[in-house]
């Protein structure tokens, strides 16, 4: 019997840290930040749409995408974000729904969908159980200014751009509490794992 779960949280949250450790442990995890990156590569029919739309302003000399180019034009506009969006998301579900069906297929006990905006982009059908990586605001802003030497009001803005963890929590089966030691999350996590029976 598989259990698919989502593993969410915010910038600077600490998720990638716990999907690390759910890869190291050997489960499948399914990463959408992965799957957007593949989904518009050279040839795959969302890249073709992004030129479509943007123009071919967006590509680097090789034909590829510029992702930071993207992310400057969409970062300032909210319809051609909108329209991004309507373009990357449905081929990005796509991919991972298929990936999901081979890990079931597979019998794997556990299979993790990485979805960093689960909640907002309204995903919780996708997954059976979620699982929140939660900090609070003051050890976000420090983590995200230390990790990519941003300002504190450019953190700020990265943040306040994202539904709050806090108000993330109701819709989580269990949150890590990640504020603390890498030990004292990974203890929380095997503390999950055990419960549900997959460890």
């Amino acid at each position: 019997m598989s259990i698919v779960v989502g593993l969410t949280g915010g910038i600077a949250s600490g998720k990638s840290t716990v999907s690390n450790m759910l890869k190291k442990r050997g489960y499948t995890i399914i990463d959408a930040d992965l799957e957007a990156r593949l989904a518009v590569e050279k040839g795959e029919p969302a890249y073709f749409e992004i030129i479509e739309y943007f123009g071919e302003d967006v590509l680097l000399d090789d034909g590829s995408i510029d992702r930071a180019k993207l992310g400057s034009i969409i970062f300032h506009d909210e319809e051609k974000r909108l329209k991004l969006n309507s373009i990357v998301h449905p081929a990005v579900r796509k991919r991972m729904l298929k990936k999901k069906e081979q890990a079931l297929a597979c019998g794997e006990k556990l299979i993790v969908l990485d979805i960093p905006l689960l909640i907002e982009s309204k995903l919780t059908s996708m997954v059976e159980k979620i699982i929140l990586v939660y900090v609070d605001e003051e050890t976000q802003l420090k983590r995200l200014i230390a990790r990519n030497q941003y300002t504190e009001e450019e953190a700020q803005a990265r943040m306040n751009s994202q539904m709050p963890l806090k108000e993330k929590i109701p819709f989580a089966d269990k949150v890590i509490n990640n504020n603390g030691l890498i030990e004292e999350t990974e203890a929380q996590l095997s503390q999950i794992l055990r419960e549900w029976d997959v460890l």
